[in-house]
């Protein structure tokens, strides 16, 4: 402990502690410049330092989705990340990154599955480290999240998860125990969810006994945004920091009312200032207190870092008769027909990952950079793919007639008077965080829309509150009640009901959109109070436009079909779970594949989806590749693999079922409501992911845990274990190129009971190695292996049990491919320090 901080800590009054213990801002904490201490800034977030504006703001650096990151199965290329995440935080004024996510895919409907890197904990654990101990080298602060068990999005603010210890410590704290052990992290942000009926930034369970007892970690603890649900109870566990601000409960009379009551004590209000004082001295912010202007950086070393980490993530799942690489000269002269998402960049999920990135390279922009014009491109879109109608902008003008909407602002309860008046609003959607001032304000929105086609086009409206909608005076949509999910509206906005009005060209409409703020106060966290909507507009014939057929007949003419399906970042998003198993929307992308490659039995597809998905015409395509959220670079990296310009080797970092049935959460996902409380039971238990499908039929599994092909081929063999200390293994194990390019795979090393048991995972991951090699080479490589690795957590007696018996090390390229298997024997049972 520093001195300087001490002698800070003794000058502060009560008071002074207190206001230290909640956000100044969105994103900033609150400074005591006469008592030396300086504000700092934060930033989302996990791909990429977004600066303070959630949309349209700084230009930054898109970098992979972690789910793509751990699909290289190379902690270096995330060490390398959080370095250079680090060096684009400091770009935007910040010190502190509200990153790594790291929580675990429960199931594949997660809508923030793609944020986070796998099902595995440990792959998990070791791919976050490594993304820790760049950011923080750097004088950049982790913030690892969310903590714990933020596995769903639906109703993430109050849904109680009931999860046993075993479960716990095994899957979903496991990551965060790697990551805290091995790099520790200056910060940690709680989860909203409940655990075992306490919301986690209250959790005493998780934050004084396992995080800063068990663990014996010192570091900063802050809430997610509006994830404070407590002043007492959040104090007393705990949480150091409240964000954002102002506070809402920790107000200095909240907080001393509390200590006169006896309910949280001055000298834990001064453990509370002093971590977050302590984080300020961490990242630097005593010796420089400047938060200088975000800037829009292009940093050349980035954008090749993006590239090659795509590269290697990006997962070749199928290639039937080695249709793929398609070498230059190989389609020379050929026709290829691009359709679907081919025009679109699917760089990142919606919500905190979301950024407006430097650039963008679209699939096709990739394709003929890489083929220039040897190659005849053409292109289809084939499918709608729109989650809601686009605002409404064009043919509009606001009451003194220039283009766009009059936005008025009003005192609830009274739309007679406006308190606020803005035209020349650009379109028909309002954000609660464009403006403060709209906090407990009635909305209206108005404009003089000229079509300019006659007829049945097509609008869909949401709000957060009460909305209501008019034509020229006549209501034509009314939403009666708050929206499901008003955090869900805000990252990508709530499912919307679609409904047709007839208008004529040339004809002058007066459409208004008035909106309240929603009903219920304090429950919608930092949303309470704040009003926002949005309404989506599309002519008839761009909606009703036959895009399958034209699709058809492009695909009879191509030599080769490439369809890019996927999700934008509307489909998949923080605030909300996967509104299907199926790619959106309404089944047109499947449609879509299926039409293709019924017509052209040399159709690849190219999946953008941070999640498993349906794939009803797998066995239709020739080739399928799994691009993840590829980043800024997508469209070079995507083309790098179809050209062969790279040798794919990705692994799935989770699996992949063939149907959402045979998923282990499936029936307690996302949880049953009784009254207002939704409460979701892990009954699965430990058996997350392959530890639940290598129990079943390996007919379900499209994809295994660890799968991924190559332009090459791999052969690992004579594995052997030697025990180097009581609880030390070294594990050897020979890898072979066998084919005829050079490449890498994965060995794959996993732990499991050599009899079999009901109660324990058949094999668990336990290390694991990405290995180079040229054609024809053969590398024999050393994994370690700790006995902590054998063991499960007991109940009973409350520790990492190792119970006698022999275990088999079985070494693989995926969970259903083991080549090569050795048997240690653990002679007696021990329980471990935890």
């Amino acid at each position: 402990m520093s001195a300087q901080i001490e002698t800070i800590l003794e000058s502060l009054t009560l008071d002074e502690k207190i206001s230290l213990l909640a956000g100044k801002d969105f994103w900033e904490t609150v400074p005591i410049p006469d008592k030396g201490v300086p504000a700092i800034k934060t930033s989302d977030g996990p791909n990429g330092a977004r600066g303070e504006v959630f949309a349209g703001g700084t230009r930054a650096a898109c970098f992979p989705a972690a789910v793509c990151s751990a699909a290289t199965w190379n902690p270096e290329f995330a060490h390398r990340i959080g370095n250079a995440l680090a060096e684009e935080t400091q770009t935007k004024g910040a010190t502190v990154l509200l990153a790594p996510t790291m929580c675990n895919h429960r199931h594949p409907l997660g809508g923030r599955n793609f944020e986070s890197f796998s099902e595995d904990p440990f792959l998990t654990g070791k791919m976050a480290a490594n993304v820790v101990n760049g950011l923080q080298e750097k004088g950049v602060a982790a913030t690892i999240k969310h903590f714990a068990a933020n596995e769903q999005e639906t109703e993430r603010l109050f849904v109680d998860e009931i999860i046993s210890e075993r479960a716990l410590r095994e899957i979903y704290l496991k990551p965060f125990e790697i990551a805290i052990k091995d790099a520790n992290p200056w910060a940690v942000m709680t989860s909203y969810n409940k655990v075992n009926g306490t919301h986690a930034d209250s959790n005493s369970f998780l934050l004084k006994q396992v995080l800063r007892g068990e663990w014996g970690w010192d570091g900063l603890v802050m809430s997610d945004w509006g994830g404070t649900n407590s002043t007492a109870d959040s104090l007393n566990a705990g949480l150091d920091l409240e964000m954002p601000g102002p506070t809402r409960w920790r107000t200095k009379d909240a907080v001393i009312k509390a200590v006169k009551d006896g309910e949280v004590s001055e000298k834990t209000i001064t453990e509370r200032a002093r971590h977050v004082l302590k984080f300020i001295e961490k990242v630097g912010a005593f010796k420089n207190p400047e938060i200088p202007p975000e800037q829009s950086i292009v940093n050349p070393a980035h954008s090749k870092l993006i590239r090659d980490v795509a590269g290697q993530g990006i997962t070749l799942l199928k290639n039937k008769n080695e249709i793929l690489p398609l070498k230059r000269e190989k389609v020379k002269g050929k026709k290829i027909g691009l359709f679907g998402l081919a025009k679109e960049a699917l760089i990142h999920g919606g919500g905190s990952a979301s950024l407006n990135a430097h650039y963008r390279v679209t699939p096709e922009e990739g394709l003929k950079n890489a083929y220039g014009d040897d190659v005849d491109f053409v292109f289809a879109k084939g499918a709608q793919t729109y989650r809601l109608l686009p605002p409404l902008a064009k043919h509009c003008t606001d009451a003194k007639g220039s283009s766009g909407w009059r936005l008025e602002f009003f005192k609830s309860g009274d739309s007679s008077k406006p308190c606020k008046t803005v035209d020349g609003f650009k379109e028909s959607s309002f954000s609660p965080l464009l403006d403060n001032e709209a906090f407990g304000k009635e909305i209206r929105l108005t404009t003089h829309f000229t079509p300019p086609a006659t007829g049945k086009h097509y609008l869909g409206c949401s709000g957060i509150g009460p909305t209501t909608v008019t034509i020229n005076d006549k209501v034509v949509f009314e939403q009666k009640n708050n929206s499901p999910d008003p955090m869900g509206f805000m990252l990508g906005g709530n499912p919307e009901e679609e409904f047709a009005v007839s208008f004529k060209e040339g004809e002058s409409y007066k459409i208004q959109v008035h909106t309240l703020p929603p009903v219920g106060g304090s429950k919608w966290g930092i949303l309470a109070g704040m009003p926002g909507f949005r309404m989506g507009f599309m002519l008839e014939e761009e909606h009703d436009l036959d895009l399958v057929t034209q699709a058809k007949d492009l695909a009879k003419e191509v030599d080769i079909a490439i369809v890019f399906t996927g999700h934008t970042p509307a489909w998949e998003t923080e605030g909300q779970d996967q509104q299907s198993f199926n790619l959106p929307r309404d089944g047109s992308q499947d449609a879509l594949v299926d039409a293709v490659a019924s017509l052209n039995s040399n159709t690849i597809v190219v999946n953008s989806t941070g999640v498993a998905v349906a794939m009803p015409w797998l066995d239709k395509i020739a080739a399928l590749v799994q691009a993840w959220f590829p980043g800024q670079e997508a469209g070079n990296a995507i083309a790098d693999i179809i050209s062969g310009a790279v040798n794919p080797s990705g692994r799935l970092p989770v699996s992949f079922p063939k149907r959402l049935e045979d998923a282990p959460a499936f029936g307690n996902f996302p949880g049953k409501k009784e009254g207002d409380q939704l409460t979701v039971k892990y009954e699965e238990g430990v058996f997350v992911g392959y530890r639940h499908y290598d129990r079943i039929s390996k007919e379900k599994v499209q994809f295994p845990f660890g799968f991924g092909l190559s332009y090459t081929t791999f052969a690992i063999n004579n594995s052997k274990v030697e025990q180097t200390t009581t609880d030390e293994f070294n594990a050897t194990v020979s890898v072979k190129n066998t084919g005829s390019a050079a490449g890498a795979t994965v060995v794959q090393l996993y732990v499991g009971r050599k009899q079999q048991s009901s109660e324990h995972p058949i094999k668990t991951l336990a290390a694991f190695r990405k290995v180079h090699l040229d054609a024809g080479e053969e590398k024999t490589i050393a994994l370690p292996v700790a006995l902590k690795d054998f063991a499960h957590f007991d109940e009973a007696s409350k520790g990492w049990k190792v119970e006698r018996g022999q275990y088999d090390l079985s070494f693989g390229q995926s969970t259903a491919h083991i080549e090569s298997v050795a048997t240690v024997n653990i002679e007696g049972s021990r329980v471990l320090k935890l």
